[in-house]
Parts: structure tokens; C-alpha cells; sequence
């Protein structure tokens, strides 16, 4: 039988214990059986296997192999710039794989975080002495005890109890504190058992003593941290993307570069020229400086969230959240403030809304003996001064004792003659104080409990009888009072003569009304809610809190609008198959409630498997394996655990759900911003590809060098993408339904514009401005130049120059795929135009700097040819609005 629902002798007997704990050296026997009290790690592939592997994915490998062929060429035939290219590529990878491996700690620090939730040294009964050890080595059949303010360093069956109420709410999820007594639990689950405290959560009050049942690896912790460290998260949409985008890339780069190396043999071409032939084929489609601005795109995003209150801990979760459909969200914490406050209370037979710092003056001098009851009626502790103090106890009481002091300002408490503890018995507490020259005893306490002590009920001015009827009423109001989610609790008092015996003192109460209370939502989750509603995004409740409760924060937060909304508790979760989840999902309102770690994760799965991209948000322990399972975990920075920070990829700085749509909006500016800055960075791989095949077909001199494609990919062109990378959200974007999970980042549209037809309105400008410096310089059709030639540096300085003044327009054009220039404007981004400014400082650079030329291969070019270039990428402008203007036309027609 499972041991909370044996009783206290027969629990210690289970485990071969006893009152007095177990002897030394069985205690030290038990642990080298049951080892250390530690959160138990999975095991993980080495750092070094883990960094091999960022090394060796097959964009890499590509880059690898050119790299390779540039140093063997360099070696073979100095003097081409080969080195610096090889040089150039391996700085590539090594910037990207060395980023993508410090992103593989997450779930270790979450570990870390785990194991900082238990105490470092307990007080434990070993032979009948009491003696303090490390928290690592208790072992299951050692008696603790349980002080107020401490962490419970093990899973434990209690023994006895005064007053100990522990907080779970890092475990379970619900955010109220559960008093505990050493008596027979029928409860099926042991979490939720009244006799049992559990390794990482917190005693709230009293003290007690309790037995241990479980250490290490078999504790409900170390049961989430296994999930926690199990749970593989996918890919991110758009890390999925990338990998397509690289795997396309990077086949079609190398195929191209074998294909046209055995072209070039069969035309006859030298080897050396052939094998720089292929290099430059595989160069000039690989985007080198693809991923490095992908990178630092998202960390700029990564760097606005922040000023948004939104921490990004991973970075493709900054777009991944602008991909998500729905929002799994948890209660405490995250929809609500975790605390709890008195919303309303019924006196003198009539209710009263209470606002959160509203007056309650003149209700206090209606009255005074209910405010009273409120504030003396606790064991609640202070810290601090009287400038900055906190209240520390029970949630209920702190709120009760707030409240009563804003309605008794100045009240002086007086000195506390006595105390009938609370207990899950009585489930009352009853204090007994000296109040104006005689004895007052007041009490406070469930309905049930404190109704059947009081025989006279407090009007406004006066007490009268409490009859059946009054009775009848009171408990129709407290039903209807928790049907709304709020925890009731009733408080009494009476008059007590002075020598009167202390049994049977709670007898003949005056009822003096009901206190209703909650854990209040957050002021701005109601319109964050809407703007959700508004995106398409699904937003579904996934809390271990009461259903009551629950739905009861959902409509008012307007979460649940309909009448009869599905709600599945844990318990009916786990009893229902796959399929019959992901039926229950299509219910267009649902809530989730009295959920545990495994029933999160198990939501998040089903969800996915339905194709949404799904944010799960969370602030305890128990929320960890579903935030690390989800597409985008976020977590809460200011209430979370460290357990849930680690685990997440975004943390919420201020706690607001709010946040999270100012997270989602970011978030699909990022992704739209993407497409426009992969349109200009593919573009300019068509004019760098074209020279090559020219090379090849044409039989010309090499229009465009190897390293000239690099100072385009790795120099000109990152800094304008990284502008676009920063363009505003447009106005609409919230408006708009989430891209399908299948949508592409590369879409045909996008391919066709970059390749089909800014690509070469480019490609034919670089060759023109090629051959009008081979033009004037005399030469002549099939003749040869010698690389070091002053023409041929000059011709092939004005096919790079070509490139990058026509990308100057084409940054300005990527913008917007349909909007004209005009509307898109010259001076909306202040980064486009810095971009823009060092992408022709850098090719005045290259072109006239001595430095740069030896490196680059550059010569200075003609005057003619600076007029040139300005009416390249004039044309360029000219062609792409007429193509806009006709697309607008036919978009217009179609719709």
C-alpha cells in the first residue's frame, strides 16, 4: 500500500523506522545503498562530441571542403588571394559553430537550478539525538524536522504537525498553501495527499516532524528533472528552415561546382583554371555571410525584446514566437499576481466589493469588530522596517491583515493571551486577546467549521439570533461565492469572562461575516488576451490549480466566453488515448486543470502533432519539461523558479502576460524582415555565379575573382542586411493570421524574384560595366590578360563595383516585396541609410586603397565608369517598380 495512506506507526514500520529515527550506522548503510540526496543527472554526450558536432553539419562541411580547395590552391599557385578566401570561410564556421554550442547547456543549468531548491543541512533524529546533517545525506527512514521558512530536503510522510502548512505551488501549480497533518490520506495521488511534503517546496508556517520516504532520484523532483533533461525540444521553425535552406544551398552548391569542373574538362580548360573554375562555382553560391546574419539579425531583435521586457535566452525562439498558434499558458504567476487578495466580504448581512486600495474606512466604523477579527485572528511574521516590510505566512492571512489595516489605520495591536492553533481538523484558528478592558476570543476559518460555533449573527449596529434560515442563507452564499473561484473563509468572535476555563471556548460565536478571496489577475492579461484572439493565436489555460478556480480566472480574464467551455482535469487526462487528446483540442474553449509535469508535456506533444507551434508558459518546477519541450518556453523572471528560467527560451522581465504579444509581434517582424534580406543577400549570388559560366562559355578573362565574391557575401553586403533585418512591424501584422507550420522561409515567389529576376537585371549590369572597361582599354574578343594586367584589374574592379552599387538600390527596393519606394521611404530606417553609407565607404576602399587592392585584386577605375554605375542601379530601380506596379495591378484584379 502506498504509504500516505498508512498511518503514522505503520509508515515508520514500512520502512523499518522509528520515533526516534534510524541508528548511525544503519543511516550510513542506507546511504551507500540509496546514494546521495542529489537530483539525479542523465547522461550527456561529451562537450567535445557536442562541439564536433556543430563542426561537422553539412553547411559546414560544404564551407570545409572549400576552404580546403582554396589553401590546397594556394599552396599549389600563390598569389591569388586563395589563403585569405580559405581564411575568410573558416572564420565562418568557426563564428557559427561556436555560437551554436553555447546554446547546448540549457538543460544542465536547469539541473543546477533544481538542485538549488533543496536545503543544504536538516535537522534530523538519528538514535533519539538530534543532530544536523547535509541535505545529500539523508536517506528514506530518517526523521526531520519541519520549521517554518525551511525547504523540505526530501519526499516525506509527516508525523506530527502544528499548524505546518507547506506551499507547493512550485510542484503542482496551485498557489495555495496546503496545511498538512500526520492522520491516513485517502487521496489516490500522493502529491496532493495531506500527509506528505515534497522535496523542493516550501513550509509555510508551523513546524512538525516527518519521516522520509524517498531521496535522490526517486523524489516527485527528480522525477521532473528526468523529464526535464529527457524532453528534446524540436527544432524551431525557423531553425528547421535553416537547415532546409542550408541542405538546398549546400547540395545545389556542390553539385554545380562537380557538374561545371566536368564541363570544364570536357571543353578542354587547364586544370588550374578548371579547379578555380569549381571553387568559385561552389563560392559563389554558398551565401557565406548567410548565416552570420541570420545570427546577429536575431540578436538585434533579441536586443529590442529586452527593451520590451522580453529576455531571450535562445535566440531562433525570437522569430519562433512569431510562428507560434498557441499559447498554453499556466495560471499562478502568469494570469494572475501570485498572492492572494480579499475581493469581497459579507457583512451585516450584505456584500461589499473591495477594491485592491480602495477606502474601507467607513466600512470599518460599520464594522469595527469584523476588521478586528481580521487582523488579530493570525500568525503572521514581519521583515523589515517600518519604511519597507514584508508580511510572511499563510497567503490568506497576509491579505486579511492588509486589508484590516487599511480599515484600522493606527490600530495598535494588543498583547495575544492565548491560542488555539489551527490543525486539518478543525481547520479554524482562534486567538484570544485583551481588547478594550476585557477577554475577546476571535476565530477565523472554513465556513463548515466556524458556522456550527456561532449562534448569533453581527448586523450593522447590532447581534441578533442566527437561525436556520440565516444559516441557509450564509452557505447559499459561500457556494456561490467559490462557484466564482474565490476561497472563502468565515471569521467570528465573542466576549469571554474574565477566569473562564480554556476548553470549550469556541462556543456561542457571533458570525461576523465572510471574507472572499483570490489570487488576483493581472491588470493588462484581459486586453493581451484580445490581441491574441485578434493574431489567430489559441490561448488554452494548463494549470494544476482547481477547476473551479481555474475557469473561474478564465472568464473573467475573458479566456472562456461560452457557456459551456470543456474543461479536463489531470486525472481524466491520464486515462484518455492519444487520439482522443487531440479530438478533445478541436473544443474551440478548453481548460486544463489540477495538471502535473508530465500531463504539460503531454498537451504540448498532442498540440504539435496537430501541426500548431506551440508557447507554453510557466513559473514553477513542474512547468520545466514542458517549457523545454515546447516550440517557445516562457518563463517568468520576476516569480519563476531558476528551474523554469533555465528551462525556457524566453523570460518574461516584468511578468506580464502582455509581454508575451509584444513578444509575438517582434517576433513576426523578424521573420518578415528575414525574407527581405534573404531577397537581397540571393540576389547578388546570381551576378557573382554568371561571370564564372562566362568564364567558362564565353572563354573571356575571369570577370569576377573568388575574393571579390567574398568582399561582396562577408563585407558590402551584411550591414544593409542587417538594416533590413531592424524594419518596423507593419501596421497590420497583428491583424493577420499565423503563417501555416508548413510555410516556407524560401517561397517560389522569393526564389523567382531574387534568381529569376533581380539576379540577372545584376548579373547583366556587372558584365556590361565588365566589358565597358575592356572596351575602352582596347581589347580584343578571345585575347588573354595576365592577372596582374592594369586592364584586366580595372575590368574586373568595375564588374564588383557594378554589383555593389546596384545592391545599394536593391536594399532600398527589399523593403517591401509589393509597396513602391515612395511609400516605403528613404528615411524610415536610420540603420538602412548607416548600411548603405558603409557599403560604399567600403568599396571606395577596396578600389582605391593600396592595401585593399593588393588584397582584393582592384585597380582604380575610369572616371566614366563612376557615371557608370549610378545608372546600373537606376535601371535596376526603373525594372523592379514596374514589376511592383504590375503585381499591385494584378492583386487588385484577382481580388
Amino acid at each position: 500500500m502506498e504509504i500516505h495512506r498508512l498511518s503514522a506507526a505503520d509508515a515508520l514500520a514500512a520502512l523499518r523506522s522509528s520515533e526516534q529515527g534510524l541508528a548511525a550506522d544503519e543511516a550510513e548503510r542506507r546511504r551507500i545503498e540509496f546514494g546521495p540526496n542529489d537530483v539525479e543527472r542523465i547522461e550527456r554526450p561529451s562537450r567535445l562530441r557536442t562541439l564536433l558536432r556543430e563542426f561537422t553539419h553539412l553547411f559546414a562541411v560544404v564551407l570545409w571542403v572549400a576552404a580546403g580547395l582554396a589553401f590546397a590552391a594556394e599552396l599549389w599557385n600563390p598569389g591569388h588571394g586563395m589563403g585569405l578566401m580559405a581564411g575568410a570561410i573558416v572564420a565562418v564556421i568557426a563564428i557559427n559553430g561556436s555560437f551554436s554550442f553555447w546554446q547546448q547547456h540549457r538543460a544542465e543549468q536547469a539541473v543546477e537550478a533544481l538542485e538549488r531548491l533543496l536545503p543544504l543541512r536538516v535537522e534530523v533524529l538519528r538514535g533519539g539525538a538530534l543532530e544536523q546533517c547535509e541535505a545529500s545525506a539523508l536517506v528514506p527512514g530518517d526523521v526531520i524536522l519541519l520549521e517554518e521558512g525551511a525547504r523540505v530536503p526530501a519526499d516525506c510522510r509527516v508525523l506530527e504537525a502544528a499548524g505546518l502548512r507547506v506551499n507547493n505551488a512550485t510542484l503542482t501549480g496551485e498557489s495555495v498553501a496546503i496545511p498538512l497533518h500526520p492522520g491516513v490520506s485517502a487521496e489516490a495521488d500522493a502529491k496532493r495527499a495531506t500527509n506528505v511534503a515534497l522535496a523542493g517546496t516550501s513550509v509555510v508556517s508551523g513546524h512538525g516532524r516527518a519521516l522520509v520516504t524517498a531521496t535522490g532520484p526517486h523524489t516527485e523532483l527528480s522525477r521532473i528533472a528526468r523529464l526535464a533533461q529527457a524532453t528534446r525540444p524540436g527544432l524551431s521553425p525557423l531553425q528547421r528552415e535553416i537547415v532546409r535552406v542550408t541542405r538546398l544551398v549546400s547540395l545545389l552548391a556542390t553539385g554545380l561546382g562537380i557538374l561545371f569542373f566536368l564541363l570544364g574538362t570536357l571543353l578542354g580548360l587547364p586544370l588550374w583554371s578548371n579547379v578555380l573554375f569549381a571553387i568559385g562555382i561552389i563560392v559563389a553560391n554558398v551565401p557565406e555571410g548567410l548565416l552570420p546574419t541570420i545570427t546577429l539579425s536575431l540578436a538585434m531583435a533579441a536586443q529590442r525584446m529586452a527593451q520590451r521586457n522580453a529576455v531571450v535566452r535562445h535566440l531562433p525562439s525570437v522569430e519562433a514566437l512569431g510562428a507560434a498558434t498557441v499559447i498554453c499558458t499556466d495560471k499562478t504567476g502568469t494570469l494572475t499576481e501570485n498572492r492572494m487578495a480579499v475581493r469581497r466580504i459579507l457583512a451585516g448581512g450584505r456584500r461589499y466589493e473591495v477594491a485592491e486600495d480602495g477606502p474601507l474606512l467607513e466600512l470599518a466604523s460599520a464594522y469595527r469588530p469584523f476588521f478586528e477579527a481580521c487582523l488579530l485572528c493570525e500568525n503572521i511574521k514581519e521583515r523589515g522596517g517600518p519604511e519597507a516590510h514584508e508580511l510572511l505566512g499563510d497567503p490568506m492571512e497576509v491579505a486579511l491583515v492588509e486589508m484590516a489595516r487599511r480599515a484600522l489605520p493606527g490600530f495598535a495591536p494588543p498583547a495575544r493571551v492565548a491560542e488555539i492553533p489551527f490543525d486539518t481538523a478543525r481547520r479554524r484558528l482562534s486567538t484570544l486577546h485583551r481588547l478594550d478592558g476585557g477577554l475577546v476570543l476571535h476565530t477565523k476559518g472554513a465556513l463548515q467549521s466556524v458556522l456550527p460555533l456561532c449562534g448569533r449573527v453581527a448586523e450593522s449596529d447590532t447581534v441578533a439570533p442566527l437561525d436556520d434560515a440565516a444559516r441557509e442563507r450564509v452557505l447559499e452564499i459561500e457556494n456561490e461565492l467559490a462557484a466564482q473561484g474565490l476561497r472563502v473563509l468565515a471569521v467570528a468572535w465573542r466576549h469571554v469572562a474574565e477566569g473562564e476555563p480554556s476548553e470549550g471556548l469556541e462556543r456561542d460565536l457571533v458570525l461576523g461575516g465572510l471574507v472572499a478571496l483570490e489570487d488576483p489577475p493581472r491588470a493588462d492579461v484581459p486586453e493581451a488576451i484580445r490581441r491574441c484572439r485578434e493574431a489567430g493565436i489559441r490561448t488554452i489555460l494548463v494549470t494544476g490549480d482547481h477547476p473551479t478556480t481555474a475557469l473561474a480566472i478564465a472568464r473573467e480574464i475573458g479566456l472562456v466566453c461560452g457557456a459551456a467551455p470543456r474543461v479536463i482535469l489531470g486525472d481524466s487526462l491520464a486515462r484518455i488515448s492519444e487520439a482522443q487528446l487531440q479530438l478533445a483540442l478541436d473544443a474551440p474553449e478548453i481548460v486544463f486543470a489540477r495538471l502535473d509535469a508530465a500531463h504539460k508535456t503531454r498537451i504540448v506533444a498532442a498540440l504539435q502533432r496537430k501541426g500548431e507551434v506551440v508557447a507554453m508558459t510557466g513559473d514553477g518546477v513542474n512547468d520545466a519539461p514542458a517549457l523545454r519541450m515546447a516550440d517557445i518556453g516562457v518563463a517568468m523572471g520576476k516569480s519563476g523558479t531558476d528551474t523554469a528560467r533555465a528551462a525556457a527560451d524566453l523570460i518574461l522581465a516584468d511578468d506580464h502576460f502582455a509581454t508575451i504579444v509584444n513578444a509575438v509581434e517582434e517576433g513576426r517582424a523578424v521573420y518578415a524582415n528575414l525574407r527581405k534580406f534573404l531577397t537581397y543577400i540571393l540576389t547578388s549570388n546570381v551576378p557573382e555565379l554568371v561571370p564564372y559560366l562566362a568564364f567558362v562559355l564565353l572563354r573571356i578573362p575571369l570577370p569576377l575573382t573568388i575574393i571579390q565574391i567574398l568582399a561582396v557575401d562577408l563585407g558590402t553586403d551584411i550591414v544593409p542586411a542587417l538594416a533590413l533585418g531592424a524594419e518596423r512591424a507593419e501596421s497590420d501584422l497583428m491583424r493577420r493570421p499565423p503563417r501555416p507550420r508548413s510555410e516556407r522561409l524560401l517561397t517560389p515567389r522569393l526564389l523567382l524574384r531574387a534568381y529569376a529576376f533581380l539576379g540577372p537585371i545584376q548579373a547583366a549590369g556587372a558584365l556590361a560595366a565588365y566589358f565597358f572597361v575592356l572596351d575602352r582599354g582596347g581589347w580584343g574578343w578571345g585575347e588573354t590578360l595576365d592577372a596582374a594586367d592594369p586592364l584586366y584589374l580595372s575590368a574586373t574592379t568595375a564588374c564588383f563595383a557594378a554589383i555593389v552599387a546596384m545592391q545599394v538600390a536593391n536594399v532600398f527596393l527589399c523593403r517591401s516585396e509589393r509597396l513602391p519606394l515612395w511609400r516605403t521611404g528613404l528615411l524610415g530606417n536610420r540603420l538602412l541609410l548607416a548600411g548603405v553609407a558603409l557599403e560604399i565607404a567600403l568599396l571606395l576602399a577596396v578600389v582605391h586603397l593600396p592595401f585593399a587592392q593588393r588584397v582584393f585584386g582592384t585597380h582604380p577605375l575610369p572616371a566614366a565608369v563612376w557615371w557608370l554605375l549610378p545608372a546600373l542601379a537606376g535601371a535596376l530601380l526603373v525594372l523592379e517598380e514596374l514589376r511592383k506596379a504590375i503585381a499591385r495591378r494584378m492583386a487588385h484584379q484577382g481580388g
